[in-house]
């Protein structure tokens, strides 16, 4: 059994239980602390998934009451909790596991009169066991792999569905053909704890190809602040299937040329030919499982 107690926001405290007899010394300790912050010993449990794969699923819904499903996206290449590579469709999720998410995740959608475009997003165990997160009500960064695989324009069809429109038949019915993958590059520099890196861009060229996307508010000559998230762009890559979409996107990313500034350019090449995330066996600990191999020599 793995039990976590959290109190205080944010998860400001947490104790991870792993057996059941210990899960009342545990309480007990989690409450105590709570209550010396806080001057409140009130905490909450939940359940512990280790090595899990963060799965989210994209949602359209009109004023009519209709929902959609437009695929899953796989999230779990992550540092800190925060996404860097996404991909669809996921290298774990079964065809069980989609229909039972898009079904649940419809009816939820329904359920909650929810309205426009949104992310609902899950967890899922080794065994395909699947858990609710949060919905985020909003378009993610992510969203351009969906595009890609679809031809869908998730942002024609947010800006529709403000307007009253009912969903579109592309979009009730949507088809997916082969497989996308995106990266973000940011200015950091891995090789230094991922320290952000401000400063001027002197030169940025992006490799404009066939079945690749760039979205970026960058250019050359650009300042780089630490005002703002360290986000410079978000490279995308389509191909018939994984492997094509894997390799193009790291083609793509090698002849991509950022000077001035330290970025993950090369940290993301290395995770897209690292052999576990090229087999589809990662999961949100995959980075921080093979960070050592993934940052040696930078």
């Amino acid at each position: 059994m793995l039990v976590k107690a959290d109190f205080g926001g944010g998860g400001i405290g947490m104790t991870v239980v792993e057996e059941p007899a210990k899960l009342e010394k545990a309480l007990a300790k989690a409450a105590g602390r709570a209550e010396r912050a806080f001057k409140r010993g009130e905490i909450y449990l939940e359940k512990v998934i280790p090595d899990a794969h963060h799965i989210e699923v994209q949602v359209l819904a009109d004023n009519h009451g209709e929902a959609a499903t437009v695929f899953e996206r796989e999230c779990s290449a992550q540092r800190r909790h925060q996404k860097v590579i996404e991909e669809t469709p996921s290298p774990f999720a079964d065809e069980n596991l989609r229909r039972d998410m898009f079904d649940r995740v419809r009816a939820a959608a329904k359920a909650v009169g929810y309205r426009n475009a949104g992310t609902f997003e899950c967890l899922v165990d080794g065994n395909r066991n699947w858990y609710f997160l949060e919905v985020n009500k909003r378009l993610q960064v992510e969203h351009p792999v969906t595009e890609m695989v679809t031809g869908l324009d998730l942002v024609e069809q947010q800006i529709r569905l403000a307007a009253g429109e009912p969903i579109s038949y592309g979009a009730l019915h949507p088809r997916r053909t082969g497989h996308a993958i995106e990266a973000r590059i940011y200015a950091e520099d891995p090789a230094h704890k991922f320290l952000p890196q401000p400063g001027k861009i002197t030169r940025l060229a992006f490799p404009y190809k066939v079945g690749v996307r760039f979205d970026s508010g960058v250019e050359s000559g650009s300042e780089v602040t630490t005002h703002y998230d360290p986000l410079l762009a978000k490279v995308t890559a389509h191909g018939s299937d994984r492997t094509e979409a894997m390799d193009r996107l790291a083609t793509v990313l090698e002849e991509t040329v950022i000077e001035g500034i330290t970025t993950n350019r090369e940290f993301l090449i290395r995770i897209l030919k690292h052999p576990v995330f090229r087999a589809g066996r990662y999961t949100t600990h995959f980075i921080e499982d093979y960070l050592d191999e993934l940052l040696e020599g930078l």
